[in-house]
């Protein structure tokens, strides 16, 4: 019964997203009447929202009860689940997650067509058809293609359970966040293309898809960061980062999200690079469909993606019928699109954001062509070949090194034009400043070029940004009178969108030194020892105590070993590697133990054991310096974002609950 009614509130969904679509078309003629169908289109588009509500709570109730005649549900959690795995059950599959990007993207489309349209109503009618459209997509690939509440002939027993490395806390955020990020996209693509077909073309649109766009980036960069710590924490390969197919899914539409929330302040500081940002916000949704295309469609090899669908044909399909209707208006409105100044000198802002946005762009085809090379090579050659994480590191590394650098330099710039000489007053102290904490970290005897080189390029950006802050705070202090405190608080409140900018730059440093202190300075090692005795790495020294093995339940049988961990002869920490087994999948997963200081992790596998005869185990052991700066970075990252995105009070965007047309034809009547 309950299945059924999340069936049918999908189909009143699809309903409603379809009459949506048609009523903004009829709305977006400009007629006095017209105005009624925009008003219920967005009603429409709004009522989506509790539709997909209902059929997300049902499956979440299926999925808790245990109801396992509903397909999706036995083949996903089991009775042994604890109850927030199986609520995350509900992404943890095709056809969940399908279901759970709708409900999405329903949440996004109705928390947009509840704001404030007075000042953007030209725009609402295109909007809401582009929302729509998206919507459509998904409701109906669960509808037709991987419903969730399809019926077995046969009750069975118990689930299949979730697969064991996703059995984690972080996946209880992970998964949603990307979600999050993902959809949250589709809100500047749909202003973007309003603007367009409407010819509204000013900065209009930007201002009113700009926090959205801030809220999606930012739930994308958590998405990322949750998940390389996921990999640290579970995968049990001593990394955060390995060039996998959908982590890197994840990370294209956010190089080219990042290009356009920096190339969007030259179109509105200088009316520049209007085309060039409609191009990058396009570029932005459509790999936001591809990274779900690639995961969804079985075609790439990932510990992280789904098994082979028939879903990939359509979400191609989807890609293309886009991407030809942006660059149709695209063509349409170049001329429109043309720049209302041009640029004025090579040292300048302006100079800086554009190469800022090359980068990006160089990173993203990088990253792009490795990822699909497999499948390049399948097609052209017959085999897949993959590339390797070195030749990421090798192809990419050299530029995100380049951008972190101009990251620094481009607050300093003068709009226009710097003066070569003021630049150089200001690079300097922080240019001396890094080159001496390099010197003292070679005599101190680190060794490593690349150590060296990355630590003194985030000493230096993070020294200039940090100048920022105390010229800003200096000044204020000079003109009102205000302790440093005091001036500083005051000064990122009234500019909190330039402050907490930099405040994410200062984050982007943090989470540099730890990249690259845990990847040039990283130390391993692994052998296998018996009871009482010992290996060493890094001045540190392991002594294995022991192993013993427990059953937490009928399906999972936990292997554990004990070990101390000494340094210079002091014991600093006992440690307990496992490895947990599922019968019912017979799939183990590896937990490292780690002991966390910041200046380094001491990280310990459990490789292996033998306890017939003698007792021994094999170990692999890290030693990761500075990798808790990349963490510490992560929690600031995300606490300038909110800072840039916080609203203003003296401009605070009001929300309504209903759109009234009538005001509209009385203005237009009166008018005409």
């Amino acid at each position: 019964m309950l299945a059924d009614v999340g069936a049918i509130a999908l189909l009143l969904a699809f309903a409603a997203a379809v009459y949506a679509v048609g009523a903004a078309v009829v709305g977006a003629r400009g007629g006095p009447r017209d105005a009624l169908w925009t008003a219920s289109a967005r009603n429409a588009l709004i009522a989506v929202w509790p539709l997909l509500t209902v059929s997300c709570g049902a499956m979440l109730w299926l999925l808790l009860a245990g109801d396992f005649q509903i397909e999706y549900v036995a083949s996903v959690p089991s009775r042994a689940m604890p109850a927030y795995l199986k609520a995350a059950a509900l992404w943890g599959g095709q056809a969940g997650s399908l279901l759970f990007w709708a409900w999405v993207a329903g949440t996004f489309s109705a928390l947009v067509m509840l704001r404030k349209w007075d000042a953007d109503r030209p725009l609402l009618p295109y909007v809401i058809a582009i929302s729509a459209v998206t919507e459509l997509f998904f409701i109906g690939l669960v509808i037709f293609v991987e419903t969730p509440f399809s019926k077995l002939g046969f009750v069975p027993a118990d689930g299949s359970g979730l697969n064991p490395l996703l059995r984690h806390p972080g996946m209880i955020i992970h998964p949603p966040t990307l979600y999050l990020g993902y959809v949250g996209f589709t809100v500047p693509y749909a202003f973007g293309m309003a603007a367009l077909i409407s010819g509204r073309l000013s900065d209009e649109w930007i201002r009113a898809s700009r926090r959205w766009a801030l809220i999606a980036w930012l739930f994308l960069s958590l998405g990322l960061v949750l998940g390389g710590r996921w990999a640290y924490d579970v995968l049990g390969w001593g990394g955060y980062w390995a060039w996998d197919p959908v982590e890197n899914a994840a990370l294209l539409p956010w190089l080219t999200g990042t290009a356009f929330l920096h190339s969007i302040i030259i179109q509105e500081k200088r009316g520049m690079l209007k085309a060039w940002n409609m191009v990058l916000i396009t570029l932005t949704y459509g790999l936001v469909i591809l990274g779900t295309f690639l995961t969804r469609s079985g075609i790439i090899s990932s510990v992280h993606a789904f098994a082979r669908s028939a879903i990939g044909p359509l979400f191609f399909g989807l890609i293309a019928v886009m991407s030809v209707f942006s660059i149709r208006w695209l063509l349409l409105r170049r001329d429109s699109l043309r720049a209302e100044h041009r640029l004025d000198a090579i040292l300048s802002r302006e100079t800086a954001f554009l190469l800022n946005n090359l980068l990006f762009l160089t990173i993203t085809a990088s990253v792009l062509v490795g990822t699909l090379f497999p499948l390049i090579t399948e097609l052209v050659a017959g085999e897949k070949i993959t590339l390797r994480v070195g030749w990421y590191n090798q192809v990419v590394g050299p530029q995100l090194a380049a951008l972190v650098l101009l990251m620094g330099m481009c607050p300093l710039l003068s709009w226009r034009r710097a003066s070569a000489r003021r630049l150089g007053r200001a690079f300097w102290l922080p240019f001396l400043l890094s080159v001496l904490l390099v010197a003292l970290l070679a005599l101190r005897g680190l060794r490593s070029a690349g150590a060296l080189a990355g630590l003194g390029m985030s000493a230096f950006v993070g020294l200039t940004t940090l100048l920022e802050f105390w010229y800003g705070a200096r000044a204020r202090r000079r003109s009102k009178g205000e302790n440093y405190l005091v001036a500083l608080n005051q000064v990122i409140v009234r500019n909190r969108r330039r402050y907490g900018g930099l405040m994410v730059h200062l984050a982007v440093v943090l989470m540099a030194i730890g990249i690259a202190g845990s990847y040039f300075l990283q130390q391993e090692t692994q052998a296998t020892v018996r009871r009482g005795e010992t290996l060493s790495l890094g001045g540190f020294t392991l002594l294995y105590e022991g192993l013993s093995e427990r059953r937490e339940s009928d399906e999972l049988v936990i292997s554990e070993a004990t070990v101390s961990v000494y340094r210079d002869q002091q014991l600093v920490t006992v440690l307990r590697p496992r490895r947990d087994f599922y019968p019912l999948s017979g799939q183990p997963v590896t937990i490292p133990a780690v002991r966390s200081t910041v200046s380094e992790d001491f990280y310990v596998i459990l490789v292996g054991w033998e306890q017939m005869g003698e007792d021994q185990a094999t170990f692999k052991v890290y030693l990761n310096p500075l990798i808790n700066w990349l963490w510490a970075g992560s929690v600031l990252f995300v606490v300038g974002t909110l800072v840039a995105a916080w609203p203003d009070r003296r401009a605070r965007p009001a929300l309504v609950s209903a759109y009234r047309p009538s005001a509209v034809i009385a203005r237009r009547t009166s008018s005409a």
